[in-house]
């Protein structure tokens, strides 16, 4: 990968939330996690915001909450994982 491919720090904080969703295009996906595999910081916050997705989505099952917006939490934690 070139200099002119990589991404910078605004850029791979930018895409982390479609990363995380798996919603980015092979290229952009790559660019990111090179990124990750060299940025310290980056990495770091890349497994909070990963732990907090999956934190999000166990308070969702153990909450009691209207069983329709579980539901559509649930689904849509579901399609972002799977995607």
């Amino acid at each position: 990968m070139s200099e002119h491919d990589k991404c910078s720090c605004d850029e791979a904080v930018e895409l982390l939330g479609d990363f995380l969703c798996k919603e980015l295009t092979p290229e952009e996906r790559e660019r990111v996690e090179a990124h990750l595999c060299e940025c310290i910081e980056c990495a770091d916050f890349y497994q909070f915001e990963g732990k907090m997705l999956e934190c999000v989505k166990r308070k969702v099952t153990e909450t009691q909450l209207p069983k329709e917006l579980v539901d559509k939490v649930l689904k849509a934690l579901d399609e972002c994982e799977k995607a």
